[in-house]
């Protein structure tokens, strides 16, 4: 398990290449959810979301016979446009599984960034393992790897330098890559801090996981927040989660599609749905505010073309 250290020198490693993103105050939430709460901007890093700390880690660790073969990895989106990313500014030689109902804009970004793109239906993990192989290209799994939850464990930092006073941090989760290492930084530094996370009803992978008592696996997972839609559990995320994670509660469709445009109205901030949940866990009152709390704001990588004017 990485250790404080090994947290600070992925900081240092990355620090000047990736963004330091602000964090943002609204009186109007804090007016609507009763407490005090400030929103870590993450949807304004590089790539738009908070995944490219962990993957471009993970590229710069690399031995240089891994850079040579290339690197692959699997997404919905958010992971692929971060991992091609990562790999151009590395001179690494990228290729990215998606599955065919992506949304086009998560596609076309990890394009963009130069990346081959595997469009496939079904099973994309098979898809995965079978052309990684089939090209001994390097896997690198979007959240279940111990680079990719040092360099997340970055934001934990930022928060607790930004924001000392934070007593609470709400994370959205999907196979738990972001909260593995937010929930590592910030408890190494200040165990008394509540860390609480939040994934869809629909894609609740981790939460079965923890009432299972290990990693499950779901024969399928679809949420409006498909950047939360992991159907697996990491094992080394779930072995971070149950350490260092005080809860995780189940938010509905309904809640993450109303908290997403409650907080596009009243910030203006162009969140995408996976970055509301923890939003919607206040809707729907399964978390409350006390002393200040922190939401990570993970992305703002949302389909415009279903935009509603």
């Amino acid at each position: 398990m990485p250790s404080l250290e090994d947290i600070r020198t992925a900081a240092a490693q990355l620090r000047g290449r990736i963004h330091r993103t602000p964090m943002v105050e609204s009186s109007a939430l804090e007016g609507i959810f009763g407490g005090r709460l400030t929103l870590k901007a993450e949807l304004f890093q590089k790539t738009g979301s908070f995944k490219v700390r962990g993957l471009l880690n993970k590229t710069l660790k690399l031995t240089p016979e891994e850079r040579e073969r290339g690197v692959i990895t699997v997404s919905a989106g958010n992971a692929a446009g971060a991992l091609a990313w990562a790999a151009r500014d590395a001179g690494v030689p990228a290729t990215v599984v998606m599955a065919k109902t992506a949304v086009p804009a998560k596609i076309e970004a990890a394009r963009a960034y130069g990346a081959q793109v595997e469009l496939v239906e079904g099973d994309l993990m098979g898809a995965y393992e079978s052309i990684r192989d089939e090209r001994k290209l390097t896997g690198v799994h979007p959240f279940d790897d111990l680079d990719v939850i040092t360099g997340h464990g970055s934001l934990g930092l930022e928060l607790l330098e930004d924001r000392p006073e934070i007593a609470t941090v709400l994370v959205p989760v999907g196979g738990g890559g972001l909260i593995s290492g937010v929930a590592l930084a910030v408890k190494l530094l200040k165990p008394a801090i509540r860390v609480i996370g939040i994934e869809p009803e629909t894609a609740d992978v981790v939460s079965r996981s923890l009432e299972a008592g290990e990693p499950q696996k779901l024969p399928t997972a679809r949420s409006v927040a498909d950047g939360l839609a992991a159907p697996v559990c990491g094992t080394h995320n779930y072995a971070v989660i149950t350490q260092y994670v005080d809860e995780v509660v189940r938010v509905s469709e309904d809640a993450i599609i109303e908290a997403t445009r409650l907080v596009m109205s009243r910030t203006k901030l162009a969140l995408e749905p996976a970055a509301a949940a923890p939003f919607a866990a206040l809707l729907e009152g399964k978390v409350e505010l006390h002393g200040l709390t922190a939401s990570v704001v993970s992305g703002g990588n949302l389909d415009v073309a279903k935009l509603v004017l």
